[in-house]
């Protein structure tokens, strides 16, 4: 067992029934010329989570942590984006539309995919949900449950939206969730603030929040036996 110096107090797991979620890191949202960036977002935001994710992955890896990667997106005939999704915003920017990297938010388009900086291992799974939870509407629960994982580190954008909708739903399939604050990000500085004071609070509502670093510190004892 390791544990964590995290909020509203210690985190404590097993390595080896522990997973780490990367949730949409994907160069539609994280990319400079990108669909966020079309929509008006600075996604200088999101960038600065690149650096620290790098580093978690290194250490996870090096430790032999499950690590599952997820990307949002549809089918090319929209026949998974359900109307109260599909009719937002400007029509010539809405999902399926023609956009700077393929169009909006559909599988196998080159900005559907995750950024070079923090492309999947070989043997990683990657999860394509047509939601914003990772959930709904894919065999992650599955997955979870045949590998007996019952730890969840989640990571990823945006952390008020795909990250929390994730984090809710796995604290009602009774997983226990550590949020890793620099590996999260939002396009909104003030969203960010409250979506991981929210996770934390009322004694940990929803889950734990702590630095990357933190977690690394305590892989230690694992990365030492590597």
């Amino acid at each position: 067992m390791a544990t964590v110096d995290a909020l509203p107090g210690p985190f404590t797991f097993d390595p080896a029934t522990t997973a780490v979620l990367v949730i949409d890191m994907q160069r539609d949202f994280m990319e400079p010329g990108g669909f966020g960036e079309t929509l008006g977002n600075d996604v200088a935001q999101l960038r600065r989570v690149i650096e620290p994710t790098a580093a978690l992955l290194a250490a996870c890896r090096a430790t032999g942590l499950t690590v599952i990667h997820t990307r949002e997106g549809h089918l090319p005939d929209l026949s998974d984006c359900p109307p109260a999704k599909l009719h937002r915003g400007d029509p010539s920017l809405r999902i399926g539309a023609p956009g700077p990297m393929g169009r909006i938010l559909i599988r196998g388009e080159h900005g559907h995919d995750i950024i070079d900086e923090l492309a999947p291992a070989p043997g990683e799974l990657v999860v394509d949900k047509p939601g914003k939870g990772a959930f709904y509407g894919t065999e992650l629960g599955e997955v979870l449950t045949a590998a007996g994982i019952r730890s969840l580190v989640v990571t990823g954008v945006t952390t008020e939206v795909c990250v929390h909708t994730t984090v809710r739903e796995a604290n009602d399939r009774g997983y226990e969730c550590l949020v890793l604050s620099d590996c999260v990000g939002s396009y909104f500085p003030q969203f960010q603030e409250a979506g991981l004071a929210m996770i934390a609070a009322q004694g940990g509502i929803f889950g734990w929040v702590a630095p990357s670093t933190s977690f690394i510190d305590a892989l230690q004892p694992s990365l030492q036996r590597t």
